[in-house]
């Protein structure tokens, strides 16, 4: 994959977190870990994840995985269908040249729902 220029413009890339738990964390109780859909801005790929990783490090947040759907462009070019609310979360990302958690979902033991 090349690289992209030092003064590319920044894009905003659609990124799937996964966090697990480490002592303190600010997940909730019983939760196992939790998936976050992030709108992350960065000028490559490799930014955009490397800064949410820190973000959420230094919310004591410990991302076991991320997973790149890419940019608006590359969603749309792969078929991916993205509503308008998704569109206005990128773009507030893109001005605010902010991370912006979209979704969570708190992942649990299943068996203790026994």
């Amino acid at each position: 994959m090349p690289r992209k220029p030092r003064d590319a413009a920044p894009q905003v890339y659609t990124l799937l977190v996964d966090l697990g738990r480490q002592p303190g964390d600010p997940l909730p109780d019983g939760a196992t870990g939790a998936g976050l859909l992030v709108y992350a801005p960065g000028t490559t790929e490799a930014e955009a994840v490397r800064e949410t990783v820190a973000l959420l490090k230094t919310a004591g947040m410990q991302a076991l995985d991320v997973t790149s759907y890419g940019t608006l462009a590359e969603r749309e070019s792969a078929g991916d269908t993205v509503p308008e609310e998704e569109r206005a979360l990128m773009a507030r990302a893109l001005d605010e040249d902010v991370v912006i958690v979209a979704q969570k979902t708190w992942f649990g033991d299943e068996d203790d729902d026994e």
